[in-house]
């Protein structure tokens, strides 16, 4: 029941020392503050990293074909080999779990021997061709015409889409590139799009190197013919495409004569593995920001417990006087925890506020900056101020327990006499 009175004396007990008051409380708020920055911190980190793997599909992996390290069926151990475009279709029929399988082959690079040409000018780049779900498993903001289709696909057309770098190498300022040509090792190609990557975990400078064409067209021009390089395979969402990899493989292994236990033949890298690793890095960072939070927190806490045993004793004469004229022990050890909660509340919401300042003053500068590498938008969320309240409200209740346990035993006889 709310009491006005008891409410009274407990800011007039805390106000009768404001230095010893505000110094006993700075533990606490210094606590509090730490442990939203920590959460806020690492929430940041989280929020970068993540930002690298933002529009891809991230149930994904890449795979290739690699020499064999086991004879097998009269074949022998080294053997090179090449996925084909047939195993497309055929992970298709066997795993309808799967949302995209993309082939891929890959010429040239931006790093290598001039490849493409437009009038004067000549670069290295590196040609993709692919199909058109790729867009949908890696970033890509295509800012002017389109990606390719499967009418690209269907007609075999000689058409590219091609990175803003590659613009800036052999286009003029200004100069618009759609519906232009270039040659690619002396092909014609007809430039039907742009893109830059979006937020990419990869190579940002390969990548605005690229140029994509059409996979049928690729393998018709480069003389490639069946053969895939790669395939980017990403699974439906309820699906997690790393247990599903081990059947994958084996039915790949089965289908260019592999043997069984042959786990070198087939490269991959699993995107999705990779995420959930870094994801669960980030719950650790999570734990420990709030066992070091709490930590620093806890130490505040004693030191209320410490003060408010102090209070107790130089109000001792005033607990026995209270408990002579009938004021029953669960009356006096409510008082005592009320003051301690108090205390603590009060201290804990100012460093919430306090850490909250500091959050957006965090954003405002990135904001006036620039983005800073993985690191976005740190922030804490209501559910995790809540649970900062929670333990507030449980250190504050641990904190002043003793002292009022310690109010209660002492016999009214006893405390009157104390001076």
């Amino acid at each position: 029941m709310f009491s006005k009175d008891r409410w009274d004396e407990i800011l007039e007990a805390l106000n009768a020392n404001r230095f010893r008051t505000l110094m006993t409380a700075f533990g606490v708020f210094w606590g509090i503050m730490i442990l939203v920055l920590l959460l806020a911190l690492t929430n940041g980190l989280k929020n970068g990293v993540s930002s690298g793997f933002s529009n891809f599909a991230t149930n994904s992996i890449f795979m290739w074909a690699q020499g064999t390290s086991m004879p097998y069926k009269g074949l022998p151990k080294g053997r090179r080999y090449n996925f084909k475009i047939q195993d497309v279709a055929i992970l298709k029929e066997k795993f309808p779990e799967l949302k995209y399988v993309s082939p891929r082959n890959q010429l040239g690079g931006y790093r290598g021997a001039n490849n493409v040409t437009r009038k004067e000018k000549t670069g290295a780049f590196s040609v993709s061709g692919d199909y058109p779900e790729f867009i949908y498993q890696q970033p890509m903001d295509i800012t002017e015409g389109r990606f390719i289709s499967y009418s690209d696909i269907n007609e075999k057309r000689k058409v590219a889409v091609i990175g803003v770098d590659v613009v800036k190498s052999l286009y003029d300022s200004g100069e618009e590139p759609l519906e232009t040509y270039i040659k690619i090792s002396g092909v014609n190609f007809l430039v039907i799009g742009v893109f830059k990557k979006s937020n990419s975990n990869g190579d940002d400078e390969e990548d605005a190197n690229t140029i994509f064409v059409p996979f049928s067209t690729f393998s018709q021009v480069f003389n490639y013919g069946e053969r895939v390089a790669w395939m980017a395979i990403t699974a439906e969402d309820e699906t997690s495409i790393t247990d599903l990899k081990t059947e994958i493989f084996s039915v790949m292994r089965k289908q260019h004569t592999i043997h069984p236990d042959d786990i070198r033949a087939i490269g991959n890298w699993d995107l999705a593995e990779q995420f959930g690793k870094i994801m669960g890095l980030f719950g650790i960072l999570t734990f420990v920001g709030y066992f070091v939070g709490s930590l620093v927190l806890f130490s505040g806490a004693i030191g209320i417990s410490n003060i408010m045993l102090i209070v107790v004793k130089e109000r001792t004469k005033e607990i026995g006087i209270r408990r002579a004229l009938g004021a029953s022990p669960w009356n006096i050890r409510m008082q005592i925890l009320q003051e301690s909660l108090m205390l603590t509340i009060f201290a804990g919401m100012a460093g919430i506020a306090f850490a909250s300042g500091a959050i957006w003053l965090m954003n405002t500068v990135i904001d006036a900056l620039g983005p800073i590498e993985n690191f976005v938008n740190p922030s804490v969320d209501i559910k995790v101020i809540l649970i900062a309240l929670f333990i507030l409200v449980v250190f504050g209740v641990l904190a002043g327990l003793i002292p009022a346990i310690r109010a209660t035993k002492m016999k009214p006889v006893d405390a009157l006499r104390t001076d």
